[in-house]
């Protein structure tokens, strides 16, 4: 008489340690938001990085026509000069100097909003402040004019067709050679008339 064995089911497949679960829906739309987030916040820091190729500055007042702008205390000649530079190209190339953070300086002029402007570049940002450079403009003060004119690390001024630029403090009869030597002149005299449209708006030429 044989004798019959039981014979073993199968076992059963036992999962794989080493396999992935797939990932939820809900985890994988989380993650592509996560990524493009990441991505926008990225790009928006790439395009509106700071423009290397000049010193970061910040304008401290505006008077009419007058300009105070202050640069950190670490800002080399060259790199002011660069400044200086690219406010001679933005008035040689349409005078919008909305872009370089300077509002009209002769907003009623219809042959253009910049048609006069006089820069001032500091290290030191009490000179850039509103109440000093209307003390400088209206005259009242002659001692805190001079001062703000040996404090002075640049210098840009347009009027009209002619245009300025330099290095360093505005000279008295008094000051002395040492003082001088960190003043020069870097361009002085006619300007060729703007190429395109005048301060980016319509305005005649």
């Amino acid at each position: 008489m044989s004798m019959n064995h039981p014979t073993s089911s199968p076992a059963a497949p036992t999962a794989d340690p080493k396999r992935k679960k797939p990932l939820d829906t809900v985890v994988k739309l989380a993650l592509g938001v996560l990524f493009s987030a990441f991505g926008l916040i990225w790009g928006g820091m790439y395009l509106s990085r700071p423009d290397r190729s000049i010193p970061p500055y910040s304008v401290g007042s505006q008077d009419e026509t007058l300009v105070a702008v202050h640069v950190p205390s670490y800002t080399s000649d060259p790199e002011i000069e660069a400044l200086i530079e690219r406010f001679r190209k933005v008035g040689r190339e349409g005078r919008n100097f909305g872009a370089m953070k300077i509002r009209p300086t002769t907003p009623d002029d219809p042959q253009g909003r910049y048609r006069r402007l006089s820069i001032y570049i500091f290290t030191h940002e009490a000179w850039a402040e509103a109440e000093v450079l209307h003390k400088f403009k209206t005259g009242e003060d002659q001692a805190m004019r001079e001062g703000f004119e040996r404090a002075l690390r640049g210098f840009y001024r347009l009027e009209e067709n002619e245009e300025e630029g330099r290095i360093g403090p505005i000279l008295h009869k008094e000051d002395s050679a040492a003082m001088a030597a960190y003043a020069r002149q870097l361009f002085k005299g006619p300007m060729p008339a703007p190429t395109g449209d005048l301060d980016g708006s319509t305005h005649a030429r």
